[in-house]
C-alpha cells in the first residue's frame, strides 16, 4: 500500500507572474528516495520553494506531509516547515555562533523550551552525520562537507517526514558529494523520505533511484536504463 507524503495534481507553478512548470502530477511515498534534475533554469528551485511555501500554488492541487499547498495560509508555514527538512546548496549557517549554538537556535525557533532535551537532540543529530566532536566550532572553521553535514544535520532536528535537498552537492567537489551523498543514503535507510534536486549526474549513476526530470515547462518521471 502506497503512503503518499507529497501529491501534486494538475498543478502550476508560477515564479511571480511567470508560469515555471505546468500540469505538474507527482507522487512521493514515504521512505522513497527521489532525484529532481534539469538544466539551470527549468524551474527546480521554483518547485522545491512551492513545496516548502516560499511560492503559492496558484493552480491545481497539492499536498505535503498533510498540507494543502492551494490552502496554505501565512500563518501555517512555519509549522508545514518543522514537518519539513531543508538542505540549501549553500549551507545558510549562521556564521556568528558554533554549531551547536546553530542548532540550538532552531529548536529554539521551532518551539522547544527544554534545555536538556535541546542539548540530547542536538547530539544526537550531529552522531548521526559524523560530526560529534565539532559543535563548538565555528561554520568558517569547517570545510564545506563538513558544513553540508551540519546542514543535514540541522534539517533532521525536528524529525522531518520529509527532506528536501537543494543541489546539496552543488558547492562541493566529487569526493566530497559523495561523502554528502552517503550520509542522505543512510539516513534514507532509517526511513526518512528525501527529494534531491541535483545537477550531478555522476550521483544519478553512482546511487540509482527515483528520477523527476524538470523540461520544457514540465516534470516527469524518467526511467533509468538498466546497465
Amino acid at each position: 500500500m502506497s503512503n503518499p507524503i507529497l501529491q501534486l495534481q494538475n498543478a502550476s507553478i508560477y515564479q511571480k507572474d511567470n508560469l515555471v512548470l505546468s500540469n505538474v502530477n507527482v507522487e512521493i511515498n514515504k521512505g522513497e528516495f527521489v532525484y529532481l534534475i534539469g538544466k539551470t533554469g527549468t524551474g527546480k528551485s521554483s518547485f522545491m520553494k512551492t513545496l516548502y511555501g516560499d511560492l503559492p500554488l496558484k493552480e491545481g492541487d497539492g499536498s505535503i506531509v498533510e498540507y494543502d499547498l492551494k490552502t496554505l495560509k501565512e500563518k501555517d508555514i512555519p509549522f508545514l516547515r518543522r514537518k519539513l527538512g531543508v538542505v540549501f546548496q549553500d549551507f545558510k549557517l549562521l556564521t556568528d555562533r558554533t554549531i551547536n549554538d546553530n542548532l540550538l537556535f532552531v529548536l529554539k525557533a521551532t518551539g522547544w523550551k527544554d534545555k536538556d532535551k535541546m542539548n540530547t537532540r542536538i547530539e544526537e543529530v550531529l552522531d548521526k552525520v559524523d560530526m560529534k566532536t565539532k559543535g563548538f566550532k565555528f561554520p568558517h572553521e569547517l570545510s564545506g562537507g563538513e558544513q553540508q553535514r551540519i546542514a543535514i544535520a540541522r534539517a533532521l532536528l525536528n524529525n522531518p517526514e520529509l527532506i528536501l535537498a537543494d543541489e546539496p552537492t552543488g558547492n562541493l567537489d566529487p569526493q566530497t558529494s559523495v561523502e554528502v551523498m552517503e550520509v542522505l543514503q543512510d539516513i534514507n535507510k532509517n526511513g526518512n523520505t528525501i527529494l534531491m534536486a541535483t545537477h550531478d549526474y555522476a550521483l544519478l549513476l553512482k546511487y540509482p533511484s527515483k528520477t523527476l526530470k524538470c523540461d520544457n515547462n514540465e516534470v516527469y518521471e524518467v526511467v533509468q536504463k538498466k546497465r
